[in-house]
């Protein structure tokens, strides 16, 4: 939705959510509309002719009719004794999960710089009309037993992330890059090979897309449990897994945006010590010339070393830790699946400039955004399970300009 479609809508909702034990009748709603300027009041009672028979309504209110539609969708208002003009805020639901329907859009909270959005990925990204520098997701894994917030089965896999993918590469700048944390344990039915699955998906986000893909980095994580459980513990024929696979594309190599300098390493005792004695005293050559290794090499007084292309992180986080918290707190699950705030720290210092637009599809517990915030970019996430973005909008609170829609307060 554009920026006034999400104010109307917000508006909207928070006109029910103030009256969370009284119903509210429609002309009760216009007038409070009016009231915020959201429509003039010759906007609230002027018809003109619509369809072919030409017939009089109001433009205003049928918009307004549409969002209480939406928000009936939602299962967030009801109508009174099947009444057309008295809505009330519906009965709290229990602690199940509630996914946004297709095509449901509601601005969740905003800050300065970034906007959070609960809705099926797809809608929020399809009519996005702002250039994308980075995308950095991590999709639901095809699963053989599905978490709580679901995932597509690996037969289906292949199209749901091009389709997903599709309306971010639309928008992406040129040099803007796509990086994704993909599952690695993933295993043919009944036997211990593995599954080909990312070939495919890769092959499918190049030869479909028309990305290109610019690195395949491992996320080395060593405190994973021992996994794959049933081939590494119990038959013993599999080592235990301790990484997954992050792939970084991009629609335009030779125009990329990383900068390495931006996310240097500190040198180690030994390198400090070579640069302050004037480099290598060496002159040799080795792996049948391939390498010559010259005096004076590594004298130079650099600020940092340039990181590999694996990043060794553990899962936990404060970040992580802080979601649970308020998880708890506000009486509703915490994620399954969520990976450390130092992943995208890391690709969006590499990958982007202060300023650019940082996205995430499937932000779980947000840590994209929130990173996203601290650095200076601008950000939109999107979610389609509310319990999860109504929990992370408490790591947003103290961020500057910080907004929640008053329909997730009852959230519980």
């Amino acid at each position: 939705m554009p920026p006034k479609q999400l104010e109307l809508f917000s508006v909207i909702t928070d006109v029910y959510a103030s009256s969370p034990d009284e119903p509210v009748l429609n002309k009760e709603l216009y007038k409070k509309l009016v009231d915020k300027r959201c429509f003039s009041k010759e906007e609230m009672e002027s018809k003109e002719p619509v369809g072919q028979s030409n017939s009089n309504h109001n433009l205003s209110k049928r918009k307004v009719r549409w969002y209480q539609q939406t928000l009936k969708k939602m299962g967030i208002i009801e109508r009174v004794n099947g009444s057309k003009g008295l809505w009330q805020l519906t009965e709290k639901q229990g602690k199940e999960l509630h996914k946004a329907a297709s095509g449901v859009k509601m601005l969740a909270f905003s800050t300065d710089l970034g906007v959070a959005i609960w809705g099926e990925n797809k809608s929020v990204f399809a009519s996005l009309d702002e250039p994308i520098a980075l995308c950095i997701t991590s999709p639901p894994y095809p699963l053989k037993v599905s978490r709580q917030y679901g995932n597509p089965n690996i037969q289906e896999y292949i199209y749901f992330i091009l389709s997903s993918l599709e309306p971010i590469v639309r928008s992406l700048i040129k040099g803007g890059s796509i990086v994704i944390n993909f599952a690695n344990d993933i295993f043919e039915s009944g036997m211990p090979s593995r599954s080909l699955y990312l070939e495919q998906v890769v092959l499918a986000i190049c030869e479909e897309l028309g990305l290109h893909l610019m690195d395949r980095i491992p996320w080395v994580n060593k405190s994973k449990p021992p996994g794959p459980t049933y081939w590494t513990c119990v038959n013993r024929y599999q080592l235990s897994a301790a990484y997954e696979p992050i792939y970084w594309f991009t629609n335009d190599p030779l125009s990329i945006r990383a900068d390495n300098r931006r996310v240097l390493e500190p040198h180690s005792d030994s390198h400090i010590k070579l640069m302050r004695q004037g480099g290598e005293r060496r002159n040799i050559k080795y792996g049948d010339g391939a390498y010559h290794l010259r005096e004076k090499s590594f004298s130079q007084n650099t600020p940092g070393k340039i990181p590999r292309n694996v990043l060794e992180r553990g899962h936990s986080c404060s970040d992580s830790r802080a979601f649970r918290h308020a998880a708890k707190e506000l009486h509703l699950p915490t994620h399954g699946a969520m990976f450390p705030s130092s992943i995208p720290e890391f690709f969006i210092k590499y990958l982007t400039e202060p300023g650019d637009l940082v996205v995430d599809l499937f932000s779980g517990s947000g840590k994209t955004g929130l990173k996203a915030e601290e650095l200076g970019r601008r950000w939109i996430i999107s979610e389609w399970i509310l319990e999860y973005i109504r929990v992370s909008a408490e790591l947003f609170k103290q961020k500057q300009g910080f907004v929640m829609n008053p329909i997730l307060l009852d959230v519980a």
